[in-house]
């Protein structure tokens, strides 16, 4: 029972941040680079910091875990945070490019995989008498493998939307859709994106250990990432103001109400995935198998989540019922893929 209530509260998470992308249809006046930032100070920095805070018990302050001892976890989890940060620039391209359901699917799916393997492997380079390759079991690699054949699968929808639609289908369905640059981007997002759990993995002991509620313990850790994802995008986005001359969004009064609303709305539901992550990991057995694959799981419910907003924001109109058939396919096997682990270890436990 323990595990469902955990995957519900990861499932959750999941659709808030697949829902990310709705409010930010709402902004009005500002180019990419400048809500892209505004909406990037509510996820990575204000609300990761407040959530850290709960992982604080009374009579101490979230301060006191940045000590010398832990300097090289700390310093290794910002790191990887602003490689994640990468990962997050180019997301967003690939939303542009792809479109909501398609573009998230393939760089969601990649980070699924690679933010569940890199951890341990680069973990082992550094702390090899802790053993963290013992963690990667065959239910482990065999629901990255069946996450990452979902992903494939629907990628081969994207490839056939792509080839199914005309010009002025695809572009009705996504302004800016081009299918081998989106295609690139993604991946690349993907590859970057994995980077934030290798960063947790890091981070994992930069809590207040048994006086820090089982729920709130990785919440120090998501703040570190999201702090040196914040900077990356901070430089990027503010070098395409200089480029753009787009300053001036920062000074338009008449739409900074609007703004801010749904930037802060967008920047809220984005961050829920790592809040809800870290709630439904305390209903998993510390080190098993699906506390290992918890990362992998919601980057694959993300997935659902993204495509079933890509179909009522009508991205795939216009596409065959095969088409649609191969996408449905992709979403069970995801679905399939959250809890397959779980048989697996209760049939050889039995």
């Amino acid at each position: 029972m323990e595990i469902i209530i955990g995957l519900l509260i990861i499932a959750i998470g999941a659709f808030c941040q697949s829902s990310c992308y709705v409010p930010i249809n709402k902004i009005k006046d500002w180019s990419w680079e400048s809500y892209w930032i505004v909406q990037g100070l509510f996820a990575w920095l204000v609300l990761p910091f407040l959530g850290a805070l709960l992982a604080v018990p009374t009579g101490h302050s979230l301060f006191e875990l940045f000590t010398a001892e832990q300097s090289f976890n700390i310093w290794m989890t910002i790191f990887f945070g602003v490689l994640w940060g990468v990962g997050g620039l180019t997301f967003g391209l690939s939303m542009r490019y792809l479109g909501v359901a398609l573009g998230q699917s393939i760089a969601l799916g990649t980070c699924a995989g690679l933010g569940t393997i890199m951890g341990p492997v680069l973990l082992n380079i550094f702390f090899p008498e802790q053993d963290p390759l013992s963690k990667l079991t065959f239910s482990v690699i065999l629901g990255v493998v069946v996450c990452l054949l979902g992903i494939a699968i629907i990628g081969v929808a994207g490839s056939m939307k792509s080839a199914g639609l005309s010009e002025e289908e695809k572009k009705a369905a996504v302004k800016d859709f081009n299918f081998p640059k989106g295609l690139a981007i993604a991946l690349l997002a993907g590859f970057m994106s994995g980077c934030f759990n290798v960063g947790l993995t890091f981070g994992a002991d930069i809590n207040f250990g048994e006086l820090t509620d089982p729920m709130f313990r990785t919440l120090p850790a998501t703040f570190l990432v999201t702090l040196g994802g914040f900077v990356t995008n901070a430089i990027y986005c503010f070098y395409q103001n200089q480029k753009n001359k787009t300053w001036g969004d920062y000074a338009n009064g008449k739409v900074w109400g609007n703004n801010l609303v749904f930037c802060a709305l967008a920047g809220a539901l984005w961050y829920s995935q790592f809040f809800g992550l870290s709630l439904g990991q305390s209903f998993f057995e510390k080190g098993g198998t699906m506390y290992v694959l918890s990362f992998c799981i919601l980057m694959a419910l993300n997935v659902v989540f993204s495509n079933v907003w890509g179909i009522i924001l009508k991205e795939w109109k216009g596409c065959s019922n095969k088409t649609i058939a191969v996408l449905i396919a992709g979403i069970v096997v995801l679905i399939i893929s959250t809890f397959l682990p779980t048989v697996i270890d209760s049939l050889s436990k039995s």
